[in-house]
């Protein structure tokens, strides 16, 4: 599973985030799919309204921030926040009235004064070196009372289709520790807000049926190269070696990406946890 930060290392959040085209691609092949109706789920729990300001935490090419503002209006104050300028470049592109900025989760380009009603972080936690950090960064920003929502996978066997393609590209790279999906318990994402010191945490995990429409090829070569970051041996492989590898993960990916397709459509399921709190 793909996400949206870069708050990550290159190779594990960006994927290969140095290819001026992947803010574009993931935005064309991921967003719709997968990353938007997870996002509905997500502020479907925030209960938002209309005159309070509102701030999206490594918002990748800006999903939420954009659900929020057709939810809200052109009036309501919009903030989103990530540490690419490719994918920031995308956000722009598609919609210009948001405040996009670029900072690091870990140390927010937002004044203290700056107080926000709700703050979102879809997909981007698991990705934080310091996760307490960003948690503490993201109840900084937010008005007394205020709400957190935050969206973070499951373990990638409950992902089905991702889990299937991390034990194939293992056989080329070894283990891989799928930083995605570190979050497969829903009591360890509650603890870390506990911890925080937000108040009325409550994590609720959920699964849904995610249809993808993408040459299966391409979908194949973005996670290889995810999964290869991921990796102790892909971390250390040389440009041509990595290249190889590549392709050679590609390869074994496509059949098992067929066992999920019927009528040329990729059909699997994806599970998240999704937790709120007030500050």
């Amino acid at each position: 599973m793909t996400g949206p930060s870069s708050q990550a290392q290159p190779a594990v959040g960006g994927l290969f985030s140095g290819a001026p085209n992947f803010a574009e691609m993931y935005e064309q092949h991921l967003v719709g799919p997968i990353f938007r109706p997870w996002a509905e789920r997500l502020i479907e729990r925030t209960r938002l309204t209309g005159n309070e300001r509102v701030l999206d935490v490594a918002c990748g090419t800006g999903i939420v921030a954009r659900l929020v503002r057709n939810r809200l209006g052109a009036s309501a104050s919009v903030v989103a926040v990530d540490k690419s300028p490719l994918m920031l470049a995308t956000a722009r592109r598609i919609d210009g009235t948001i405040d996009w900025r670029e900072g690091d989760a870990l140390s927010l380009p937002v004044a203290d004064e700056e107080q926000f009603g709700a703050v979102f972080c879809h997909q981007g936690l698991q990705f934080f070196p310091d996760k307490l950090a960003g948690l503490r960064e993201m109840r900084r920003v937010l008005s007394p009372g205020g709400r957190i929502a935050v969206g973070v996978w499951r373990s990638a066997e409950e992902n089905t289709l991702f889990g299937t393609l991390d034990r194939a590209a293992e056989r080329f790279v070894g283990p891989i520790h799928d930083i995605r999906h570190s979050f497969p318990e829903a009591d360890a994402l509650g603890g870390l807000l506990f911890e925080t010191g937000f108040q009325n945490v409550e994590v609720a995990s959920l699964t849904m049926e995610t249809r993808l429409e993408i040459d299966p090829a391409v979908l194949a070569r973005m996670n290889a190269m995810a999964v290869i970051g991921m990796s102790e041996r892909g971390k250390e492989l040389a440009e041509e070696e990595r290249t190889r590898v590549a392709a050679a993960i590609v390869e074994a990916s496509l059949p098992e990406i067929a066992r999920f397709t019927v009528d040329g459509t990729i059909r699997f399921q994806t599970s998240s946890n999704i937790a709120t709190a007030r500050a």
